[in-house]
This record gives structure tokens, C-alpha cells and sequence, in this order.
């Protein structure tokens, strides 16, 4: 999580997961910037400069922040994963 925030403000902190094809690209606490690009029912996301990239997004939960911090990178049997966080709130799942 940020460290400056207020513990108020921590409960509005949106999550996304993208992932990356290789370790030491992006770590805990980095600043990052984020692409959204546009397909034909869908966003998705890339970190700058192309160092991981989300799944398909609905418009609905279209990311709004541009900017955020990386709050983990796991490693798992499907490869290495990145979850980042951003200033705005968590989306509603439908």
C-alpha cells in the first residue's frame, strides 16, 4: 500500500493484476504508468514501457488513474504476476 496515505484513504485504493513474462522487471513500491488500449468490447492495460499487461477489462470498470505503485510481484506455475495499485476505488464485481 502507499505510504503516505491515511488510513482513510486506503480503503479506496483499486487493484489490478497484469502479468509479466519475466522476473526483476518491476518491483514492490515502484511507481508506475500505465496504456490503455481499446478493443472492440474491452480496455486492457499495459505498465510503460511494455513490462506486463492485464487482462481484458468491460468498459464498465474502465481504470480511470494513469499512474499508480506496484504492491506485489508473485511467482507462480503460470509465471510471474504483478498487482498494482491505483488512487481510485475498487471496482464492483457483477
Amino acid at each position: 500500500m502507499h505510504e503516505n496515505h491515511e488510513k482513510w484513504e486506503v480503503d479506496f485504493l483499486r487493484r489490478m493484476e497484469f502479468k509479466m513474462e519475466r522476473s526483476g522487471l518491476l518491483e514492490p513500491g515502484q511507481k508506475i504508468t500505465v496504456t490503455e488500449g481499446l478493443l472492440p468490447s474491452n480496455y486492457y492495460y499495459v505498465i510503460d514501457p511494455a513490462l506486463a499487461m492485464s487482462a481484458n477489462i468491460p468498459f464498465r470498470n474502465r481504470l480511470k488513474s494513469r499512474e499508480g505503485v506496484v504492491a506485489d510481484v508473485v511467482e507462480n506455475a503460470r509465471g510471474f504476476y504483478v498487482t498494482a495499485e491505483f488512487d481510485e476505488p475498487e471496482v464492483e464485481e457483477r
